[in-house]
């Protein structure tokens, strides 16, 4: 197939980066454009960016002058890794103008009209889409990604809830330093201590899962009904959010069960055949150690969530651990998948 030409949006920063590695060799999508701030904008990607990532710049972006995030882009499809401040004025700009937008941005994921996706648990939730074009009156459209934490949670919870019910969740986030970003968080505030807490990171993780687990009711979505109390925490760990769930089911079962039904977990086929969709999203350890961020992030190319520590719990039903890799399936891979879904589903044939 002829490679669709897109645009990556804040593409100095971690996660702009991070979209540069997965897409420079993506058998559907082709770089064509960088943006980057307007100090920057004139520059070289190579010039104006500090390469933070593991291994070297790709030299296919390395002369590639940095454009001002307008209109004049090219390519009609732009993946965002904006701050929210800017994405809330770029990317409705971008999509009036006839441009689709993959997000990593927050800042329009609560927008009516505007679906939050993770393709293995709400691909359906893309039926919103005509809501958004009557709505906003835009040529183009946006599609957003959650939270890099809610990820982890809301693809744990997807098939417990199938197959039991998720009636409340107590959930406990011990986040990785590169999801602040980079620089992020001066050394001396993070060595040898737990920072506990992350502007706007617990409401996202109780607002967000109820969408992605909410069901779509003539063309509208309805969030879910699930009690979620989150405490967020950001700990000395370079990649790899952990967090210790407990969950409360309508319908009581035992670990064994539970487990089962994750690692039986696979979204729908046309989503597994997607190049960027692990063979297996839900990888559950039978390690009373496991899963780790160190040892478990990068399964499935950072695409597959790791489970482990499946136990009873003594206040809720059950207790486990959850590790998502957060700049890969958190960020830049998940609005990755995001975009072969829609290409997948027809939505780019105009691209």
């Amino acid at each position: 197939m002829r490679k669709i030409p897109v645009s990556i949006l804040g593409a100095t920063g971690a996660v702009g980066q991070r979209f540069v590695e997965l897409l420079i060799n993506h058998p559907y999508f082709e770089i064509v454009a960088l943006s980057a701030s307007e100090r920057n904008a004139g520059k070289t990607y190579a010039e104006a960016c500090n390469w933070v990532l593991s291994g070297s710049m790709p030299e296919q972006v390395k002369r590639m002058k940095l454009l001002p995030a307008t209109v004049d882009l090219p390519g009609r499809l732009a993946f965002s890794a904006l701050p929210t401040g800017i994405a809330h004025e770029v990317e409705p700009q971008l999509a009036a103008a006839g441009v689709t937008i993959c997000s990593n941005a927050s800042a329009l994921r609560q927008t009516p009209g505007v679906p939050l996706i993770i393709p293995e648990i709400n691909a359906e939730h893309l039926a919103m889409i005509p809501l958004q074009h009557s709505q906003m009156g835009w040529k183009g459209l946006v599609v957003t990604s959650p939270n890099c934490t809610t990820n982890g949670i809301a693809m744990t919870l997807k098939p417990l809830d199938d197959a039991f019910g998720v009636e409340a969740v107590f959930a406990t986030t011990m986040q990785a330093i590169s999801g602040a970003g980079y620089p992020g968080i001066p050394s001396l505030d993070i060595q040898d201590n737990i920072v506990p807490f992350i502007a706007g990171e617990e409401e996202k993780i109780e607002s967000e899962t109820n969408l992605l687990l909410g069901k779509l009711i003539d063309g509208q979505r309805v969030a879910a009904n699930i009690t979620i109390s989150a405490h967020a925490n950001r700990v000395a760990v370079m990649d790899g959010h952990t967090i210790a769930l407990s969950v409360k089911l309508r319908h009581k079962a035992s670990p064994s069960d539970a487990s089962m039904s994750l690692s039986d977990f696979r979204g729908s086929s046309l989503v597994q055949g997607l190049p960027s969709a692990p063979a297996q999203p839900i990888i559950v350890r039978s390690e009373q150690n496991r899963p780790q961020p160190r040892r478990d992030r990068d399964s499935g190319a950072g695409m597959s969530v790791s489970v482990g520590r499946i136990r009873p719990c003594k206040i809720l039903d059950l207790r486990m651990l959850t590790v998502v890799h957060n700049t890969v399936r958190g960020a830049a891979g998940g609005s990755i998948l995001n975009a072969e879904l829609l290409c997948a589903m027809g939505y780019l044939e105009s691209v």
